[in-house]
């Protein structure tokens, strides 16, 4: 899927666009146990309560794609006969109203999904009249050709809150409120079946993580019977260890500077063009720019090999998951600089009577723990 599919996605979670009538829910101790289940009629709901679930709801297909939001692909054995696609199937078919895959469901994310706090699962069912936008991208809400039905799942840690004043007004008074536990934003979601170019893939699901540190393999392989993909923040730390086992004493200041400009480059040109495919690199483009750098041939055959074991060969990034902070970072033990990366001209190594320096043109101006400061024009001995 790409953001802008995701994104429309998300518009229908308002009382007034989506066709969801019920909610199913299940409340899970910290231990993996089921507390208890329970399914709401939205139309009984107070408004303020259906908003709530709503957005919940759509918490669990935020953020972007390649980020918090990722593809997972079945094999076509996998949806011609496997339990994990039949079980989906039935959900998505029945409208979550077949409570023995319901329940089935409940059980296995109970039994793969640990988190540090008691949460809710979340469960609706929708079905959407997709209208038909042709290629100069009108939307024309009655032409609609397709419908699509699918299921969405919010998990949400549930925390207690801590004890708090609260003010009465029939007294004009504060009185002390005490803890209560409350649902927070979605840890984990995922959305079947897949919604690409606009309409139903059986063979696909959208899978959200808030933690993009943690793809919570556990629970991915009992619901989908899948390798969960490599999360953001473990493929930027991933491609760090790469280029310093790979190229050693080839991982110089220029190297690095010049494969994030190369990066930065290209995620920003991405953003100006307003391109709906989601933005990714091949081995063979850092490759490129670690080439126009001087690394030599062996580095190279050795980045090569480092790189397809730990992405997969022929694997495609989001350059953005291999940046990092937006800024340049220069640390030592004892000395961490940040530069902007439109100004790394700023930064230059010296050797200089043997010993190796970071040097930093300061002419534009100085400050000392919020003081400006001046630089001698000549240092005194």
């Amino acid at each position: 899927m790409i953001d802008k599919e995701v994104a429309e996605l998300r518009r229908r979670y308002r009382q007034d666009r989506s066709n969801i009538t019920k909610i199913h829910g299940c409340y899970v101790n910290v231990h993996g146990e089921l507390v208890s289940a329970f399914t709401l009629s939205m139309g009984l709901l107070p408004e303020g309560e259906q908003e709530k679930y709503l957005e919940l709801l759509k918490k669990g297909i935020s953020g972007r794609m390649g980020k918090t939001l990722s593809d997972l692909s079945f094999s076509t054995a996998q949806v011609a006969d496997s339990d994990e696609h039949r079980l989906l199937m039935r959900l998505r078919d029945s409208g979550l109203e077949d409570e023995e895959a319901v329940q089935t469901l409940y059980e296995k994310i109970a039994g793969s999904l640990h988190l540090a706090d008691n949460y809710l699962i979340l469960l609706a069912a929708d079905r959407y009249d997709v209208p038909f936008r042709s290629r100069d991208g009108f939307r024309q809400e009655e032409g609609s050709e397709q419908q699509f039905s699918y299921i969405l799942c919010s998990i949400c840690p549930v925390k207690e809150t801590k004890p708090v004043l609260r003010y009465d007004s029939t007294e004009g008074k504060f009185h002390e409120r005490g803890t209560d536990w409350v649902a927070a934003a979605p840890e984990v979601g995922f959305l079947f079946p897949a919604f690409d170019d606009r309409a139903t893939n059986l063979y696909g699901a959208l899978y959200y993580t808030k933690n993009t540190d943690n793809s919570y393999e556990e629970f991915v392989s009992a619901v989908f019977n899948l390798q969960p993909p490599m999360p953001a923040g473990t493929q930027r730390e991933t491609f760090r260890e790469v280029l310093t086992d790979a190229l050693e004493d080839e991982c110089s200041v220029n190297v690095v500077q010049n494969v994030h400009t190369a990066l930065r480059e290209l995620v920003l040109t991405h953003k100006e063009t307003r391109a709906e495919e989601p933005l990714a690199v091949t081995r063979q483009e850092v490759g490129a720019v670690l080439e126009h750098c001087g690394v030599s041939e062996p580095k190279m055959a050795a980045f090569n090999v480092k790189y397809d074991e730990a992405f997969g060969g022929g694997s495609e990034v989001p350059p953005q998951n291999l940046l990092g902070a937006a800024q340049l970072e220069y640390r030592t033990p004892d000395v961490v600089i940040r530069v902007n990366p439109d100004r790394q001209d700023l930064v230059q190594t010296r050797v200089l009577g043997g010993a190796k320096y970071l040097l930093i043109n300061v002419d534009e101006g100085m400050e000392l723990n919020g003081v400006s400061v001046r630089v001698p024009e000549e240092q005194k001995d």
